[in-house]
């Protein structure tokens, strides 16, 4: 299926998840990001903060341990640059200020922003991913622009409650595939093609 078919489909199917459902999932999802993830050689950590109304998964606990266990890591979260129309990473940290902008996105008030080849890590927002490690977002290519500036060594990691699907038809040059996608209960990495880790805690981390 196309981008845009899967849009929709999975926008839907996230939408329904009930609220406590939501939340359940999401803190899974964060526990097993740490499982999947070493954090202790990362100096810088990008990652989008969560649309409620858009059933996001919520990124909120990522950030707080993030800020009390790694305090040596510094944190970073996006905002649209409107003139450019792409994402400048900007430091984010436990005493920041957001306002939504004109998406009703909430981004950080002030704060340094962040050379894109500094960032070691990039937890990329989607609303599905398939096979090959590719994703559909919300279609404005804010984050293929960003990504296609970071080192070819960033790992870019996706949050899903949904499994991949096959194949996304049009996915074309310009979309940059995923490293590691995380789900509540599985851990897709990105070998030839996207191949499910076990589901224990005895996953391999993933070493940036």
């Amino acid at each position: 299926m196309t981008k845009a078919e899967l849009r929709k489909i999975y926008l839907e199917k996230r939408r329904a998840i009930p609220p406590d459902e939501h939340a359940e999932l999401s803190r899974k999802i964060a526990a097993r990001f740490f499982e999947a993830v070493h954090i202790s050689p990362v100096k810088t950590v990008h990652c989008f903060i969560s649309l409620k109304h858009a059933g996001e998964v919520e990124t909120a606990s990522l950030f707080r341990k993030l800020w009390k266990d790694f305090p040596n890591v510094r944190t970073f979260a996006p905002r649209i640059d409107e003139r450019s129309g792409e994402i400048d990473a900007i430091a984010f940290g436990s005493e920041s200020e957001l306002i939504q902008n004109r998406r009703k996105i909430p981004e950080p008030v002030g704060g340094e922003a962040a050379d894109p080849l500094e960032i070691d890590v990039v937890v990329v927002p989607l609303i599905c991913f398939d096979e090959l490690g590719f994703r559909v977002g919300y279609g404005k290519g804010f984050y293929d622009k960003f990504l296609s500036k970071c080192r070819p060594d960033c790992l870019k990691i996706g949050l899903s409650f949904f499994p991949p699907v096959e194949r996304i038809d049009d996915a074309n040059e310009y979309d940059i595939p995923l490293d590691l996608c995380i789900m509540p209960d599985r851990t897709y990495r990105s070998r030839r093609r996207f191949e499910q880790d076990a589901q224990d805690t005895q996953d391999t981390k993933v070493n940036c």
